[in-house]
């Protein structure tokens, strides 16, 4: 048996992302939030309250502010990455978690975490336990145990009363897909093409 030097180690294939499965636990949140709340409470998940599912949805008002709450996020991060050590060490740590991503991967997971997570947090959890819960625990779920990766917490925390107050503003889950789906397509796209370890 030949020894295994660093050329070989350094040539193995990265592990790849489990998307598929990130795609069942998101249908699954989205899934248990709609049991809960539709079924078990029998309100409507996708409206704040009974008098917002009577005003129905302004699609192309809820829509456009998703979009443009997505463009202030996304371009806050990017400033964050640009110009801070902090940010730039998040989003290496973070590229070389995600590994080599394809562009259909970053949307299709970023259509599910929209609209898996903002069903359960701010179309379950927000109108049972106010924004203040909901947000935080929005932010808690995405701690990860590792100082480079703090960062991600509070931006999390910070987005997560954000779209929280999204839902509130139009009273519907309209406006929060969108600008967490955004958020989560361009950036997820940047970080496998610009920080995956593995194209270095």
């Amino acid at each position: 048996m030949e020894p295994i030097g660093p050329e070989a180690i350094s040539s193995t294939p990265p592990a790849r992302f489990p998307v598929r499965t990130a795609l069942g636990f998101y249908a699954l949140l989205g899934l248990s939030a709609w049991l809960v709340r539709s079924l078990g409470q029998g309100e409507s998940l996708f409206f704040a309250n009974p008098e917002a599912a009577r005003e129905g949805i302004r699609l192309t008002a809820d829509v456009s502010l998703g979009l443009a709450t997505g463009a202030l996020a996304i371009a806050a991060s990017h400033a964050l990455t640009r110009f801070t050590r902090a940010g730039e060490r998040l989003s290496r740590a973070l590229g070389a978690l995600l590994g080599p991503l394809e562009l259909r991967h970053c949307v299709a997971l970023a259509v599910a975490s929209g609209v898996g997570e903002e069903a359960f947090f701010r179309g379950l959890l927000q109108p049972n336990f106010g924004l203040i819960v909901a947000s935080t625990a929005f932010g808690l779920v995405h701690f990860v145990p590792r100082r480079e990766l703090w960062p991600w917490t509070l931006f999390a925390l910070a987005g997560g009363f954000a779209l929280g107050g999204l839902f509130e503003a139009s009273g519907n889950l309209v406006a929060p897909i969108v600008a967490h789906a955004t958020l989560n397509a361009v950036n997820l796209r940047m970080l496998a093409r610009e920080f995956d370890a593995s194209r270095a």
